[in-house]
């Protein structure tokens, strides 16, 4: 029997040539066909398929069965060699049965999937009616189809768009060229520019399926040109071009031409084309894909950058190339060297190694894809030698291009090839000499892969595949303790190998052999567990090392992954009843063991790879892709309802972990860059606790550490290997995901918080796990608040332990950030307050008596005093007049030796909460007065001043005032200075205790204020009112007498006022402008005010003004205006 393979070529002309091969007379060349043929006969006639109308069905004839095997497989050109004379009822039978009889792939080329659920490339109409082939059923449905003629391999027909709303009726001439059961070639006059078929392809495809009783069949064109005599050749040539003169004349005179000359290219080949009879034998026999098309669309979605949904589409157009292979269809790997080309020419790639920037991770994602994809076609058990030599070469060019993406996003790597793991302690090369591994190397070195080994065929081909008396222990065992077979091999290529199965169509095998990785896998745990037994004290001394370069969770093949949907589809669709026909006959019972389920076996190995201790890779990528990898297995875990044997899985595989040392990520030894078990304890925990709660305790405290941040690496870590040290030594090295990492371990913490609430013992256990293993401020914020709110939840009593553990986490973070800063301070300090006092008085107590370990002295007053101070707290705790009293001299204790500690920011609040306690007053008072001369502020004194006043202490006020006012210096043009308000209110104070204090601040004033305008404000409220007398406002009478300003102090006051006026105004005048001259000229008469308030002052003021005009003669329009205004 003679069968033809697949052909693939990536190299198809478009558009291709209407007429694939030539056709002649016979006699006219000795490849002729024989004898002559008869006109067109009805598909449905005589000897037509099965399954028509008819109420009975024959059993099919010999020679419909031939001709269908025949049209599937042979190009009609070999039918014709072949043969030296073909019968015309077998000539027909073989055209009528070229045509696809399967909707499936006519619907794979007219939507993105399958069943035709997704939107169209365009991506903007998600009505799922406006899909091609739904489109194109409604068309065939509705009787649009129309004049449907097939002539040979040739179909032909119109299709009506009916009218709406929007648009005119249109009607569409439609062609589609077949050959042996694919549609090779279509048009269409809608003009579709996509890279599916339109609707009007569809509808007519689907006729000549469904209706093909309907469809007049004739034989190739060129059939019936043989019979005709030169008449009716003439006739039928000048009819034909009568009809269409206007399109094919110059077409028909050309030919003309060429055929009338001797010499013509036209008249040295034998025959002619004709594009009705079928392929030649040199044709590719696959399916119509417009290549400019799928280019076309991928280069706009590219160049869209992730928006409008492009990011969608690009998946969708991956999903396509699967389910192409999924088919078996030649035409996958033609599409994705297509998007690849387009892939590797995105002018982004250049940019982005050019600037140094790094892709999105959408983006990234799709690479990635790309890769896996290429892996799997690759991988394709039954392609040929020279196709898998020609990806080879477009992989290696590909590859070769400078911008071609790195496998792990910007870093280089040492990991494993595929075929080898690096051996224990062999040194690799430093980075800078290796060469990157890019998206396309594994599918490079997966080209060096085959089939043939004789017991991986034995797996794939065989349900039964067994060796029941096979019982050797060593490691390279072919089977299992129970016959079963194993197959040993570096785990994600294994994994890669069961992908490519499903990916090109075997399930079933697929099945089989993942069943064999999983065997191995268990087998491979058992065997490792049993090694740390024996050599456990050898290896907890030597210390800790990373036994997993290459970790599985997070691979760029996604091992666990492919396993776990490899089984968990067969067994949904086992407990559904829904198992495909290509997994109906599996003998399940043979494949699994008793009591287990592929459901069991998909969850058993997840957690073995969710439990892998294996180390941090490099880089943001690549550390973000174990974290995204972990959180999309966990979730699907989480999907699967666990029943007993799903627990007892879960009981046997959390002991396996905790148990198997260095092997585990849970183990007792762990590897200080191993990627952390938190997020994946989590789950084991929620999972186990209502199981075997001691269980789920042990994995989530196991869990919780993060030797990454130890401070001091434990001294096994000095035997790791030399090429995985840290790149900053004597640290942690650059981990991206840390603060995702450390808020899932905050998370581990919350959940065993929440769970253990009222079990003291088991609070206390998490309680010293959390301060020995978290080092986040923040995190232990959160978990104090946490167990806050459990504590204190509306429907029950407070949990009194839990509030504890809250107070403790809380008084924690009040040690770690008393030094450090933190935005979060002030609401940790009030919240810490809150805390305490659920907890009780005594709380309050220690945390005052403990404050410079907690506080400092600004929030010890401030927030932490205050607060126990106030009403509030007083009515929530319930507290006596004894009670009071004790917490409200904690109080003031507490502020006191703040006051002591940080006088300038503590000693007014330290006042405040002192003011009932004469003793502690005073204390305070005294303090400030120490602190005056050094460490205090001008501001903070005329505050603390302020407040003494307020309270009813003038004389106290006002010796605070002057020992503010020597801290003070207003230079001549700060008139808008902050402080002259405390200047002024200071003299005020000074005016109404009486001249004596008054005579007294003066000369500080003259000393620290130079601003003319403020010593002028000042003198002239001196002479308003009576020294010793209180403010004019506050008297209605004013019987005193008023102080004369030729006397001290007011005199002294007076001369420095005169005297700052003279020194600002030669200071203005050097640089001043024209535009700020009126100015001047405003504040040279608010000085002749202040000159005038002395005995000789209008003589004084009248030489200061000749002065000027002497020295600043130059300025002749300024000193024009004051001669103006002052003469």
């Amino acid at each position: 029997r003679h069968t033809i393979g697949w052909r693939v070529s990536f190299s198809l002309p478009y558009p291709q040539p209407p007429a694939k091969r030539l056709c002649c007379r016979p006699g006219y060349n000795p490849a002729c066909r024989q004898g002559q043929r008869a006109g067109g006969v009805l598909c449905g006639g005589p000897g037509s398929a099965p399954g028509g109308s008819g109420k009975t069905h024959n059993p099919e004839s010999l020679l419909d069965i031939a001709a269908r095997r025949v049209a599937e497989k042979w190009p009609f050109q070999r039918v014709e060699e072949r043969f030296e004379r073909i019968p015309e009822p077998v000539q027909r039978r073989i055209v009528y049965w070229s045509f696809p009889r399967s909707e499936k792939e006519i619907c794979m080329y007219s939507s993105f999937n399958a069943g035709g659920e997704e939107s169209g490339t365009s991506g903007e109409n998600n009505d799922e009616t406006q899909l091609p082939f739904l489109r194109g059923v409604t068309l065939l449905e509705g009787g649009w189809v129309d004049n449907v003629l097939q002539v040979g391999f040739h179909l032909s027909g119109t299709v009506t768009d009916p009218a709406t709303s929007s648009q005119p009726e249109m009607v569409c001439s439609v062609s589609v060229s077949f050959d042996r059961c694919k549609i090779t070639a279509v048009t269409c006059s809608c003009g579709n520019k996509d890279i599916f078929y339109c609707a009007h392809v569809v509808a007519l495809a689907l006729y000549r399926v469904r209706k093909p009783e309907q469809v007049k069949l004739h034989l190739p064109i060129s059939e019936t040109l043989f019979q005709m005599s030169r008449d009716q050749l003439q006739k039928f040539v000048q009819y034909l071009i009568s009809v269409h003169h206007t399109e094919v004349l110059p077409t028909a005179q050309k030919l003309a031409d060429e055929i009338l000359s001797t010499n013509s290219e036209i008249n040295q080949v034998h025959g002619a084309p004709d594009p009705t009879a079928g392929a030649s034998v040199d044709d590719e026999n696959c399916w119509h894909l417009d290549e400019e098309q799928v280019q076309e669309q991928v280069k706009l979605f590219l160049s869209q950058g992730g928006y409008h949904g492009s990011g969608k589409q690009l998946n969708l157009l991956f999903s396509k190339v699967r389910e192409m292979l999924r088919m078996r269809d030649s035409n996958g790997a033609r599409m994705l060297t297509l998007i690849t080309e387009q892939f590797m020419a995105d002018p982004r790639l250049a940019l982005w190694r050019q600037q140094g920037t790094t892709m999105t991770d959408k983006y990234r994602q799709l690479w990635d894809e790309l890769g896996a994809l290429w892996m799997c076609i690759v991988l394709n058990p039954h392609c040929k030698a020279e196709q898998k030599c020609s990806w080879l070469r477009q992989l290696r060019r590909w590859n070769s291009v400078d911008v071609c993406p790195w496998e792990d996003g910007n870093h280089g790597n040492d990991l494993p090839n595929l075929t080898h793991s690096l051996p224990q302690g062999t040194p690799s090369l430093p980075s800078e000499s290796r060469p990157h591994r890019t998206v396309f190397t594994r599918a490079i070195e997966a080209c060096d892969l085959h089939w043939q080994d004789r017991h991986l065929q034995h797996i794939i081909a065989s349900d039964l595949y067994a060796n029941y008396c096979y019982h050797d222990n060593q490691d390279g065992s072919l089977f299992d303790a129970r016959g079963w077979p194993m197959w040993h091999e570096h785990v994600p290529t294994a994994c890669a190998r069961v992908d490519a199965l499903r990916s090109h169509g075997y399930p079933r095998e697929a099945l089989r052999l993942a069943i064999a990785v999983v065997n191995t896998l268990r087998r491979q745990q058992q065997r490792q567990l049993e090694h740390f037994r024996r050599h456990k004290k050898e290896l907890l001394h030597k210390g800790t090392s990373i036994t997993n370069m290459e970790g599985w969770v997070g691979h760029p093949l996604d091992p666990i992954g492919t396993l776990f949907s490899t089984l968990t589809e067969t067994g949904r669709g086992t407990e559904e009843g829904m198992v495909p026909l290509h997994l109906q006959r599996l003998p399940v019972q043979r494949l699994l063991g008793e009591g287990e389920s592929y459901v069991a076996l998909a969850v058993e190995t997840a957690l073995i790879g969710l439990g892998q201790q294996r180390v941090m890779p490099d880089g943001l990528y690549a550390q973000e892709k174990v974290c995204r990898n972990e959180e999309q297995l966990l979730a699907k875990l989480q999907e699967v309802e666990l029943d007993d044997t799903l627990v007892k899985i879960f009981r046997k595989q959390a002991v396996f972990l905790l148990e198997s040392g260095p092997y585990s990520g849970l183990g007792e030894l762990v590897y200080r860059e191993s990627v952390p078990m938190h997020t994946f304890a989590r789950y084991l925990f929620t999972s186990l606790l209502p199981h075997d709660a001691e269980l789920a305790y042990k994995i989530a405290l196991r869990a919780m550490r993060l030797p990454v941040l130890e401070s001091t690496a434990s001294p096994g870590d000095l035997s790791r290997p030399h090429h995985l040290v840290s790149v900053v030594p004597n640290r942690y090295p650059r981990w991206f995901t840390l603060s995702h990492i450390e808020s899932q371990q905050c998370e581990l913490a919350s959940t065993m918080l929440t769970a253990a609430k009222g079990d003291s013992r088991k609070l206390e256990t998490v309680l010293e796990s959390i301060q020995k293993n978290i080092h986040s401020s923040s995190h232990i914020f959160k978990l104090a608040q946490d167990a806050f709110k459990i504590a204190t939840l509306m429907d029950s009593l407070p949990d009194i332990t839990l509030l504890k553990v809250s107070l403790e986490l809380g008084l924690q973070v009040m040690r770690i950030t008393l030094s450090t800063l933190n935005w979060r301070r002030r609401e940790m300090v009030r919240w810490l307050v809150t805390c305490a006092t659920e907890v009780g008085v005594y709380a309050l107590d220690s945390i005052m008596q403990s404050w410079f370990t907690l506080f400092t002295p600004t929030e010890a007053t401030s927030i932490v005093a205050t607060t126990v101070m106030s009403n509030t707290t007083i009515v929530r705790l319930h507290l006596d007049c004894h009670q009071q009293e004790n917490l409200a001299s904690s109080a003031r204790t507490l502020a006191l030796q703040c006051a002591m500690k940080d006088p300038q920011n503590c000693a007014l609040s330290a006042l405040t909460l002192c003011e009932k306690d004469h003793i502690a007053f005073e204390t305070a008072y005294q303090i400030v007065l120490d602190a005056a001369a050094t460490g205090m502020s001008y501001t903070q004194l005329f505050t603390i001043a302020r407040y003494m006043e307020h309270r009813g202490y003038p004389m106290r006020a006002y010796k605070l005032a002057t020992l503010a006012m020597t801290h003070l210096n207003l230079s001549y043009n700060q008139d808008t200075h902050p402080a002259i308000n405390d200047v002024l209110w200071a003299c005020a104070l000074s005016h109404s205790l009486g001249k004596n204090e008054l005579a007294a601040v003066i000369p500080l004033v003259v000393k620290s204020v130079k601003c003319a305008t403020v010593l002028s404000d000042i003198l002239r409220r001196c002479t308003l009112t009576t020294p010793g007398m209180v403010s004019a406002l506050n008297s209605r009478r004013n019987s005193g007498k008023l102080m004369s300003l030729d006397k001290a102090p007011l005199r002294q006051l007076l001369d420095a006022t005169i005297g700052a006026y003279i020194n600002t105004t030669h200071s203005r005048l050097t640089h001043i402008s024209p535009r700020h001259y009126s100015e001047f000229i405003e504040f040279l008469g608010k000085a002749r005010e202040t000159f005038l308030m002395a005995h000789d002052g209008h003589i004084q003021f009248t030489q200061f003004i000749d002065n000027l005009k002497q020295i600043y003669k130059g300025k002749k329009k300024l000193m024009m205006l004051v001669r103006e205004r002052f003469g």
